[in-house]
């Protein structure tokens, strides 16, 4: 058992290298043994391109091939069973006649939850399962929100000062230290869309796009019903694909990656956001504030993690940061900021 949670745990170290390449997937590794000695590893690496158990085969060298039906596959979510941008990985699975299969969870995309391995039961396959199945189902946490909730897997993040508040009405006031700002710009890297209120667009005049880490940067996304928002705004400068959400106003684009969009308003507003969201590919959201938009997503039940940096700053007044109830909660120590990430439960 020791030794099987060891090989799974190195799937986990090959699937983080996927990070936010492969979204909407998952990210996947998997590793091929035989003897105690790996003849073989891949991983996801990109969306549309091969999957990790793909790549792991062909990762065998020449004169191991041979021995691939002897081998055990270790794999960190269950085997595809359908054909989409790629072939089924479980057809692949049978095609080298591996026999051995242990994985760590289950994936809960419609198309396969359990399908893929009644597949292989069916071809005789010896499948394990739930080898560290908790630190499993973290890893593909996104994908699950993606294909079981038909919406995006939703981070809100926000800074507080040590008496309690986000800030003060029409400052900007910065309060985390430089390195909690880098390791934002590393989440921008990782996530498909963020957004901000239009307050927060107005004060803070924010680029919301990835300096400081490489990657890409996400959609940039801010609603401004009543178009305050300026032409001259550092979110219409056309750099980075922007949706404002507007409302059934025509306004004139100078770039095409500068899109506004109608959506109703009231209790519809954040589902018609997600639907275009999933309809784009979008399975993560990072909500930067300000503390009405966060309050929106709270009070309709519809965030999955709070990052939330408590910081030394002293206000005395302000914005009242937002009150998040119940979930789990992990805490580092980013310099002189406190990260605390809670994590909502169901």
């Amino acid at each position: 058992m020791e030794e099987d949670q060891l090989f799974m745990r190195r799937c986990f170290d090959l699937a983080r290298l996927g990070k936010g390449k492969v979204n909407p997937n998952p990210m996947v590794g998997s590793v091929l043994f035989l003897g105690h000695k790996v003849i073989g590893e891949g991983w996801h690496k990109q969306f549309g391109d091969s999957h990790a158990e793909v790549n792991c085969f062909n990762s065998v060298l020449s004169q191991n091939r041979a021995k691939v039906p002897e081998s055990n596959l270790f794999v960190s979510l269950e085997p595809c069973c359908f054909h989409g941008k790629t072939p089924a990985c479980s057809d692949l699975i049978i095609e080298k006649k591996v026999k051995n299969l242990s994985i760590s969870t289950t994936d809960k995309t419609p198309k396969v939850n359990g399908k893929g391995l009644a597949i292989l039961k069916s071809e005789g396959v010896r499948i394990q399962t739930n080898i560290l199945e908790e630190l499993g189902n973290w890893f593909v946490k996104v994908r699950t929100v993606f294909v079981t909730k038909k919406r995006p897997y939703i981070i809100l993040k926000y800074a507080v000062s040590n008496d309690g508040y986000l800030g003060q009405p029409n400052k900007n006031i910065w309060m985390t230290n430089p390195i909690s700002k880098r390791l934002v710009h590393k989440w921008r890297s990782e996530v498909g869309a963020i957004m901000v209120g239009t307050n927060t667009a107005l004060t803070d005049n924010p680029k919301l796009n990835n300096r400081y880490f490489y990657g890409s940067s996400p959609l940039r996304i801010v609603p401004d019903r009543q178009h305050k928002i300026p032409a001259s705004a550092a979110l219409k400068d056309g750099t980075i694909a922007t949706w404002i959400l507007a409302d059934g106003k025509k306004e004139s684009s100078p770039s095409k990656n500068l899109q506004y969009i109608s959506l109703p308003d009231g209790a519809a507003f954040l589902p018609a956001l997600f639907d275009r969201l999933v309809a784009t590919k979008i399975d993560t959201l990072l909500v930067e504030g300000g503390a009405t938009l966060l309050n929106s997503f709270i009070d309709a039940g519809y965030w999955d993690e709070a990052r939330i940096f408590e910081t030394a700053v002293v206000l005395e007044k302000g914005i009242p940061a937002p009150i998040l109830k119940g979930g789990n909660e992990v805490v580092e120590k980013i310099g002189s900021d406190r990260l605390v990430i809670r994590y909502r439960e169901g």
